[in-house]
């Protein structure tokens, strides 16, 4: 494994000092992690602070192993300065292709609710408590009040989005290289791996599936797509216009 660079260390640090202290400090994660901006409970550094918020050992480890693994070899080809912009530029992108997603569900529903007599300032009042009204189930499918409820309740926390630039990134710049995985027992080259997990794991089973009815997945799918789209477009730019000779700092 390559060398870890600074950045990454850095980041590394961070993302632990969080994970820790969102348990040392319980009332912390309701502050930092990213939820609907329109709840109340929204506050404007968590576009920023979500990133450093992990729900559990799994999350953090498996976000944090790809963060050392594939951040280190794009900084050291970068800098330092270009991986971080990168970084939080997928973040970012995560951020706002999860909330455009989670708006047209959230209204969707409002909408159905408002057509069919339901106060919008009580729909709020109601949801800005945590709790729900099971009378709404009478306008709206399983499907829908569900898609809605969890828009607007559900915080999003994670590096992920950004590791999926990484991922991308990676996989544009180095399409052969040989991933040995920890539940892999073969070396999968990264051009068949990385495509294959997208499609599969967040196209399908997370979005397809979750519209179909057969996936439950708590997992920020649009959030991954999100972060992928936003490293694929900024790495691609990067290449074109020859960015490895002209690097911000080394």
């Amino acid at each position: 494994m390559m060398r870890m660079t600074e950045m990454v260390k850095h980041l590394l640090i961070i993302n632990i000092i969080f994970f820790v202290g969102s348990y040392l400090v319980p009332t912390s994660f309701d502050l930092l992690a990213l939820h609907y901006f329109e709840s109340d409970k929204f506050r404007f550094w968590q576009p920023i602070t979500h990133m450093f918020m992990h729900g559990g050992i799994g999350h953090i480890f498996f976000n944090m192993f790809a963060l050392v693994s594939f951040g280190s070899a794009l900084e050291q080809l970068w800098g330092g300065k270009k991986f971080l912009f990168f970084y939080f530029s997928c973040g970012i992108g995560a951020f706002l292709l999860s909330t455009a997603v989670d708006y047209f569900s959230f209204h969707h529903g409002l909408n159905l609710l408002i057509d069919n007599g339901v106060d919008k300032a009580h729909v709020f009042e109601i949801l800005n408590e945590s709790k729900y009204d099971s009378n709404w189930s009478q306008f709206l499918s399983p499907g829908s009040l569900d898609r809605m409820l969890s828009a607007f309740l559900t915080p999003m926390v994670g590096a992920s989005g950004a590791i999926y630039g990484l991922l991308i990134a990676f996989t544009y710049l180095y399409p052969n290289a040989e991933l040995a995985l920890m539940f892999i027992p073969v070396p999968i080259k990264a051009k068949y791996f990385v495509p294959a997990w997208i499609l599969g794991f967040d196209v399908f089973y997370g979005i397809i599936g979750g519209y179909l009815g057969f996936s439950n997945s708590n997992f920020g799918h649009f959030a991954h797509l999100g972060g992928a789209i936003i490293g694929l477009i900024i790495v691609w730019y990067w290449k074109k216009n020859q960015f490895d000779k002209h690097r911000w700092d080394r």
